[in-house]
């Protein structure tokens, strides 16, 4: 584990929108399925299959009739905050956890932020997009990826992490997160895929008892609502004003809204939870099977957590266009900091996709080697 500067080659912090020190920050999941279409199986977006469910998108429709008002966030708001046992002066709404980034970007005063890495790219390019200077930790493979708080300099003063991280599928024990708080320190915690995570176990949202944290949550991944664009940030009241002073008016439709209402009912969470232990049932059978091709040199970082596994091959780019040719779309690794080309992430699909994905990986895999 070690830290570096990510301020790559593009000659200022706030500069290039794309490729930093050879990662290109702005490539997605979506960018492998954008021009297959149907034709391909998308194993590369980690949104789960099948969502949304009907009665959250008979939910949305409902409130489609109330769009010639404008949005009125307080129910949403309040039902996220009693999701989290939380006052609502401590929750913000946005839209998806991409503008929670921005906004921290934005209009919190720090001098020098620290990205954990390899995660989700986006946090970074909102810092550099807003003029900031930012420095990556970066953890290694040897030790699972796993962090040591002690590995972050002690004159950060903020803090990005994701758990589970996106790509690794690390779940980080909250004590260890909790470890990095600081006087005068924000550490930002992107639990984006937590409720994936069966009982949602080391989930800091909610927590008051860490000073400076903020954690950001996603209802587009498990609810399948990436277009919709919803998510929220949980911190302190000081911090939540200053985030929503940097906000538009109205920064989240209503439509939004509603889902947002709807996901954190009772009735949603339940039915989450029960998602979350088929994914873990469904992942460990994806792993399980990619194992069956460690001969080949196919190794699985783990233990995973999150509804995706990170995989590492020899020649994973060949592989990973083979794979395209017969119809499976996976995530390329080479994007995300800390990793390189012989990295693929995997999203967890029912057994049944799972399956059919393995038999085109033997293929994949005998075309490249011959």
């Amino acid at each position: 584990m070690h830290t570096e500067d990510a301020s790559g080659g593009s000659g200022s912090a706030g500069g290039d929108r794309g490729s930093v020190g050879g990662h290109d920050l702005r490539h997605h999941g979506d960018a492998e399925v954008r021009d297959g279409g149907p034709a391909l199986v998308d194993l590369a977006v980690n949104v789960r299959t099948g969502t949304p469910p009907v009665w959250l998108r008979e939910r949305i429709a409902e409130s489609l009739i109330g769009l010639a008002a404008y949005p009125d966030g307080r129910a949403a708001r309040a039902a996220v905050a009693a999701r989290h046992g939380l006052p609502v002066e401590r929750v913000l709404l946005t839209a998806g956890a991409a503008e929670a980034f921005v906004l921290l970007a934005r209009a919190l005063k720090v001098r020098r932020p620290v990205v954990v890495h390899p995660q989700f790219t986006e946090p970074e390019a909102a810092l550099r997009d807003a003029g900031h200077t930012v420095d990556r930790v970066l953890l290694r493979e040897a030790d699972g990826f796993r962090l040591d708080p002690a590995a972050v300099p002690e004159d950060a003063d903020l803090v990005v992490i994701g758990n589970p991280t996106n790509p690794t599928s690390v779940l980080h024990p909250a004590g260890a997160i909790a470890r990095l708080a600081r006087p005068g320190r924000t550490v930002v915690v992107d639990e984006a895929f937590m409720d994936a995570v069966p009982g949602e176990r080391e989930a800091l949202a909610g927590r008051t008892d860490v000073p400076g944290l903020v954690v950001l949550r996603s209802l587009t991944k498990t609810w399948g609502l990436a277009g919709l664009r919803i998510g929220y940030v949980l911190a302190a009241p000081e911090v939540i004003a200053e985030l929503e002073r940097a906000q538009p008016l109205w920064p989240v439709s209503t439509p939004a809204l509603a889902a947002a209402e709807a996901c954190v009912a009772p009735r949603a969470l339940a039915e989450a939870a029960h998602a979350a232990h088929r994914v873990a049932a469904d992942r460990a059978h994806l792993v399980a099977g990619l194992e069956e091709f460690a001969p080949e040199g196919v190794r699985v970082a783990g233990p995973a957590e999150g509804p995706f596994v990170l995989v590492r091959m020899a020649g994973a780019a060949a592989v990973r266009r083979q794979l395209r040719v017969l119809g499976y779309a996976v995530r390329r690794g080479d994007t995300f900091p800390g990793l390189d080309e012989e990295w693929v992430r995997i999203a967890v699909r029912d057994r049944v996709t799972v399956n059919g994905f393995l038999q085109a990986l033997d293929q994949a895999l005998m075309l490249t080697r011959a």
